[in-house]
């Protein structure tokens, strides 16, 4: 059961990322001032703020199954530092194949000092809107896991969303580990939103 002030918080979510989600759009051009009101209604009454995604491969192990598995990511339409956070698992475009989208980790954001095992490398800010991604498997040289030691820090707008819910098997599924900012504001999407079986039947489809 979902209390009422669950509810509430969500409601406020839902509305910011309608907010947020409909600016995005006029300002890139798809809507024009006269349907910027009609569109944050529109999303913020049949809009979800979170999508299944099908996930395979070794980079984020133990987080997430090596063997394929179902995430359930929240969408953020406007990545910033006040809303994506250092420790977060994030969906981002691969800088590598920018029609292809992978999950890392983020260690840093702007702002932060990024230094080097390797005394040969100077350490560097991070500049604006920049962030540095790491795979959670060590295991992993940098050629392997395709983060940031390979293709160094990512524009934070290359972020399509944080993944909240893992479901690695039938049995074993539970939800991700991120910062203490980012799980208390995703709680309530997941209250709401979490739906178990149909991330099962999106596992086997």
């Amino acid at each position: 059961m979902v209390y009422l002030p669950t509810w509430l918080r969500y409601a406020a979510n839902r509305l910011e990322y309608s907010l947020n989600l409909s600016w995005k759009n006029y300002s890139v051009g798809q809507i024009n001032r006269k349907q910027f009101s009609n569109a944050i209604w529109k999303n913020f009454l049949y809009g979800k703020l979170t999508f299944c995604h099908w996930n395979k491969g070794e980079e984020m192990v133990p987080t997430l199954a090596g063997n394929g598995g179902t995430l359930l990511v929240r969408k953020i339409p406007f990545p910033h530092p006040t809303q994506v956070f250092v420790g977060d698992v994030v969906m981002m475009k691969n800088p590598l194949k920018n029609d292809d989208y992978f999950f890392r980790r983020v260690a840093a954001i702007e702002g932060d000092e990024m230094v080097s095992n390797n005394e040969k490398e100077e350490p560097f800010t991070l500049k604006k809107d920049q962030c540095w991604v790491l795979a959670d498997n060590e295991s992993l040289k940098a050629k392997e896991a395709q983060d940031s030691r390979l293709f160094g820090p990512v524009p934070m707008g290359c972020i399509a969303g944080r993944v909240i819910y893992a479901l690695r098997s039938a049995v074993d599924h539970g939800p991700v580990y991120n910062s203490q900012m980012a799980m208390a504001q995703d709680s309530s999407v997941l209250a709401v939103e979490l739906d178990v079986e149909e991330l099962v039947k999106k596992m086997k489809s």
